[in-house]
């Protein structure tokens, strides 16, 4: 058996004092607010500027207009859809993500996806940090107030501090500041999208040349991995504090919606602004928050950066305490704050050596992306696909003991896994970093051009990893999960 701290609940939380919970259950009494409340975090940490961005991306898989607006839509949709179901999941057992798909994986078994979903946090959260540093340094060189050195350590400081600093506080007071974020850069943003409008060029995009099925596919898996795919992991760590009886469909809806809209309005006027300037788009690859500022007059960069920073700031903040929470879910035994704190520590190593060491970093990091979203995918499916098995509430206690229902290594759960993830990096290619071109080995054996094929760049390893431990998980473990729930709770 785990130790009792983490078990049960420690206690309550308010704003201005360090969250004493960690992975373990929270108490009923401690229980607390509606599912409309979700709205707050999903938004604040989906606003960022960098959504903008996106149409470059997009776009850069040779599509039209239209095609990058439909693969947008079903991409930011569908994917955050998977978000709010996997939400459920915290409402049914009021425990973090990780925590709950021990059930899945037994309690041991699942330092496996804790790993996985620790990586994705901190390489998510690192990149916001640099993108944030980036836009700051621009913002300041066109401003008239430097660039170098001292500007990118005074900016480096000022945001991982607010990073590290919500992380470590916890709970109340990052849904305090998820509110706040999302107020103040749901106006700026606005301001942003009226001053910009006019470089939009209608004649330019409408004439766009229109992609393959393959480049459309290829768009939708990037779509997916960069939005809701990016956030599965830890869907179930900010549902966890509702009472077991707030509204399923609420929970489902409010956390889609709220991660959802920003992101669309925000890519369908970046995939505008990309679309009528190849110079904009060719510029967003090197710094893609700080390339917009040319678009702006001088008098709102400061506000820009304002926003620009916020919006990265609250994305890396759900991305700090979950990762720390995937740390402890791990296996490591310290408190949550100090969980979130070594995570800091990470972050902000890796943002030095980016900042200052590392050029043409966002195809690294897009390899980074590809190359954990088929393992986080694979994670993915077996976890709907046991959720979706499950009739009952979990039996939360017995998901931190070796011996209860849930056992302490499930076999066929891992073993989904690490198969899912091989096919699926076989279906993937990347080129983005030279210690991933190894990836790809199945395009060729299973007819599909190989790694120069018509195929190569669709990322279908991402789907097939999905698909395929969710279909697995389905058929093959229905009894398990039955005899589980046949115990009485």
């Amino acid at each position: 058996m785990s130790e009792v701290s983490e078990v049960q609940g420690a206690g309550g939380t308010s704003v201005l004092r360090i969250e004493e919970n960690g992975i373990n259950v929270i108490t009923e009494t401690e229980r607390k607010g509606r599912p409309r409340e979700l709205f707050w975090p999903w938004f604040g940490a989906n606003v960022s500027i960098l959504g903008l961005s996106y149409g470059s991306f997009i776009l850069g898989f040779g599509i039209s207009f239209w095609q990058a607006l439909i693969v947008a839509l079903i991409g930011i949709i569908v994917s955050f859809v998977l978000c709010g179901i996997i939400a459920l999941a915290g409402k049914r057992g009021s425990a973090p993500t990780m925590v709950l798909s021990r059930a899945a994986y037994g309690v041991r078994g699942n330092r496996l996806p804790a790993g996985i979903s620790w990586l994705l946090c901190v390489g998510w959260e690192t990149f916001l940090t640099v993108i944030a540093v980036l836009a700051t340094t621009t913002v300041f060189k066109k401003i008239g107030w430097g660039g170098g050195t001292d500007i990118k350590v005074i900016a480096m400081i000022v945001i991982a501090a607010l990073i590290i600093g919500g992380g470590v506080m916890g709970f109340d007071l990052i849904m305090r500041m998820q509110a706040i974020i999302t107020v103040v850069t749901g106006v700026l943003t606005v301001f942003f999208i009226v001053l910009t409008f006019k470089h939009i060029s209608w004649h330019v995009v409408s004439h766009l040349p229109s992609g393959s099925f393959q480049h459309l596919i290829g768009a939708l898996v990037f779509v997916m991995t960069g939005f809701g795919l990016g956030w599965v992991n830890v869907a179930a760590d900010y549902s966890r504090y509702l009472p077991r009886n707030a509204s399923s469909s609420g929970v489902v809806w409010w956390t889609t919606f709220g991660s959802s809209v920003a992101p669309i309005v925000l890519v369908f006027f970046g995939l505008l602004l990309a679309g009528s300037s190849s110079t904009l788009s060719a510029n967003i690859g090197a710094d893609p928050v700080g390339a917009l500022t040319p678009l702006l007059p001088t008098w709102f960069l400061f506000p820009f950066v304002i926003v620009a920073v916020l919006g990265l700031v609250g994305g890396a903040v759900l991305d700090i305490y979950s990762s720390g929470l995937s740390l402890l879910s791990a296996g490591l035994k310290i408190p949550r704050y100090a969980a979130a704190a070594v995570d800091g520590a990470v972050m902000l190593i890796g943002t030095i050596y980016i900042v200052f060491a590392k050029a043409n970093f966002l195809n690294q990091f897009e390899g980074f992306l590809i190359t954990v979203g088929v393992l986080i995918a694979a994670w993915c499916g077996v976890f709907l696909g046991d959720l979706a098995l499950r009739h009952k509430n979990y039996a939360d206690g017995e998901l931190f003991s070796t011996t209860g229902r849930y056992g302490d290594f499930r076999v066929t759960a891992f073993l989904t896994t690490v198969v899912a993830s091989v096919i699926g990096w076989g279906l993937v290619t990347n080129t983005f970093a030279s210690w991933l071109t190894w990836q790809g080995y199945l395009l060729g054996p299973l007819g599909l051009g190989g790694k120069s094929g018509s195929w190569a760049y669709a990322n279908l390893g991402v789907f097939a990893a999905l698909l395929l431990s969710f279909l697995v998980t389905v058929l093959f473990t229905k009894p398990v999960v039955r005899r589980q729930e046949e115990l009485a709770v």
